[in-house]
């Protein structure tokens, strides 16, 4: 078994990535994953796999999901979406 860890500026294991020992890793993955992880943190969205070249929203971040009926309803005009379940919006 083969592992990569990304630990934080504070010591907080953030990505641990396992792989077989028989499949290579790929450095672009793991500089791609630091790179979504920190753009997450500083604006408090989610990414999308394969972040910045998604086939459904591009290089758009996902708006994380409502905590109640009122925001789920608003988000609809608010953002680029899907339903009111899954929007997405540029940086």
């Amino acid at each position: 078994m083969r592992a990569a860890f990304i630990i934080d500026d504070k010591g907080l294991i953030r990505i641990m990535l396992f792989y077989p020992q028989e499949l290579g890793r790929n450095i672009d993955e793991i500089v791609r994953c630091v790179r979504a992880m920190q753009t997450a943190s500083a604006n408090g969205c989610a990414m999308p796999a394969g972040w910045p070249n998604n086939e459904i929203v591009g290089d758009h971040v996902i708006v994380p999901p409502a905590s109640d009926e009122k925001t789920a309803k608003e988000r609809v005009g608010q953002y680029d979406h899907f339903d009111w379940r899954f929007c997405h919006r540029e940086l």
